[in-house]
């Protein structure tokens, strides 16, 4: 969920069901912005403040891709 404005480009921001602003993801459930190809964020600098407290690589990072 999105709650501070970090200047995410809006075609990664869609709506929930109650309103909420969130990442998109695609079909397979995987964030927008996520290169396939090299596994990095595309908007690394903008992205989310969920995504900041989490350490690349660190358990929860790694446990969230799994």
């Amino acid at each position: 969920m999105l709650i501070t404005d970090t200047g995410v480009p809006e075609r990664y921001i869609e709506e929930d069901q109650w309103g909420g602003m969130t990442m998109a993801r695609l079909e397979d459930g995987w964030c927008a912005a996520l290169d396939r190809q090299t596994m990095l964020c595309t908007i690394y600098e903008n992205r989310p403040l969920i995504c900041r407290e989490f350490e690349m690589g660190g358990y929860e990072c790694l446990a969230e891709r799994d």
